[in-house]
Parts: C-alpha cells; structure tokens; sequence
C-alpha cells in the first residue's frame, strides 16, 4: 500500500456544491440543512482514521432528512458528473504519483472506492477522507465489507504508512522456468493489529498472485541479459548486477514487488548459479 495526502476538501464545501448542483429543488434544499451534520460527522472520522478504529463507526441510513438512496443519488449523479463538483472527483483520483492505485501499487487508478462502504455509512458517501483512489480491480476486491474489529480493516492510504519498513518478502522457486512466491512478512516489532491488517491488505486485494504474475514477465526480460553477463563474467557478476537492481529499485519503493524480486534473486545461489537460464 502507498501513502496518500489527505484530499484539500472539506465534507461540508462538497455538500454545499452538491446542494448548488442538483436540480432535484427538494433534495437540494435537504442536502443545505445537513451541513454541519456531515462536518462533524468529518472529524470524528479523522479521528478514528488516525486512531486506526474506524470499524467502531455506527453504520447509519440517513443524515438528517436526507436518506442513504439520496446520498448515493448525489454521489453518482451529481459530485461524479456535474461541473460544481466533477473537479474535486477528479482531484481525488490525481493523487497517487503516476496514476497508480495506492491500494495494490500496480495497476491504474480507474475509480473511487469508499473505504467505509456508502451501503452502510450515509455520512461520508461523498466525504472526501472516505474517497480511496483505486484501480477497478481493487475497488471490486473490497466491495461492500464492514470491518468488524480492528484487525479486519484494510489499510487506509490517508492514514496508514507501511512503508518506512521492509515487509514485502519474495522466496525463489527453483524450478524451470524460476518464479517467486510473495508474502508479507511485518517486522516483529509491529503492533499485532497492524500486522493482522498488513496480511488482510495482502489476501484481500490478491497481491501475491498479482506480483508474481508481474514477476514472471520481468523474469522472462532480464534472463537474456543475465546470460550474456555469465558468458562472459562469473556468478559473482550476475549477483552484482541483481544488487544492482535491488538497489535502483529499493530507492524508488523499499516494498516494490521490483525489490522484493531482486533482493530474493540476489541471494539465491541456485539463481545466481544458472537458474535464470
């Protein structure tokens, strides 16, 4: 998962715009009455963001006057599509560096996904801080799950950062071709919680399938070149350029699948010895 800066926009500037938006009169002028509402409703849940529960949030069917079929209604309708509102929907989705879901670290971002479900949560169907970046994949991965406990809860790229340590583990499989296997591997002095919801993340949005598919590929690019370096060096060199790449990718993102791959090679003498061939 990759770390996101919260949105610059408030829950209750999106309702105002909403309410401005809407040419359905009746619920334009419900949607000015639950202003203060949704803004309260805001900070408790960057409260709990921060505070990692979010799963002790109530879910609700209404604010105020304005029902759960409303505020999806003005989601879909209005923030999505009209032009009071479209630039902040578009905004949301431009956070993550080179349009890559935060969620999975590979593929692009396509949609946005509510973290807490619109199903469940009337109050932040249009909250911003509840308005995940996401590839389509990933969004349908998560679809309307209700985090019970705090160990069930997805990680939450505004308020979780999971990458100032090594986690993402690659192990080599010796066999023909050779492929890598990827788990989560959390330093042991993590809290347990984080840990739980670090192997959730993983399982949930299927990463160890979707790194080792990308994996192959990059396996099959370089084994060319590792067989022109052993043809003419040693395996000390082929180990050397592996480092190399671990390296370069390590300084772009320390939990790539990139650097999990290269580290795992790397240290792979049956790799190292011809395995790549």
């Amino acid at each position: 998962m990759r770390r996101l800066i919260l949105p610059a926009y408030s829950a209750r500037n999106v309702v105002n715009q909403c309410a401005k938006s809407i040419q359905d009169k009746d619920l334009s002028a419900r949607l000015e009455h639950i202003g203060e509402q949704i803004e309260k409703a805001e900070i408790t849940y960057k409260q709990h963001g921060t505070a990692e529960t979010l799963f002790t949030i109530a879910q609700s069917t209404s604010v105020g006057a304005v029902t759960i079929e409303d505020m999806k209604r003005v989601y879909k309708g209005t923030f999505v599509k009209s032009k009071g509102t479209r630039y902040i929907y578009d905004a949301i989705k431009k956070l993550p560096p080179n349009d890559i879901c935060p969620m999975c670290g590979q593929r692009t971002v396509r949609t946005l996904d509510h973290y807490l479900a619109q199903s469940h949560h009337a109050a932040f169907v249009i909250t911003p801080a509840n308005l995940v970046p996401a590839c389509g994949d990933c969004n349908k991965a998560k679809l309307d799950a209700q985090p019970t406990g705090a160990d069930q809860q997805t990680l939450h790229p505004y308020f979780d950062n999971v990458d100032d340590e090594l986690w993402l583990c690659a192990i080599v499989e010796e066999r023909s071709p050779a492929a890598l296997l990827y788990t989560p591997d959390p330093p042991p002095h993590w809290p347990e919680t984080m840990k739980k919801r670090l192997r959730l993340h993983f399982q949930k949005f299927g990463l160890g399938a979707l790194y080792a598919s990308h994996s192959a590929v990059e396996l099959t690019n370089i084994r060319y070149g590792l067989q022109r370096i052993a043809e003419r060096g040693t395996t000390d060199d082929i180990r050397a350029e592996l480092i190399r790449r671990a390296e370069s990718s390590w300084a772009a993102n320390i939990n790539s699948w990139q650097t999990a791959m290269y580290i795992a090679l790397a240290n792979s003498d049956w790799f190292c010895g011809g395995g790549y061939g």
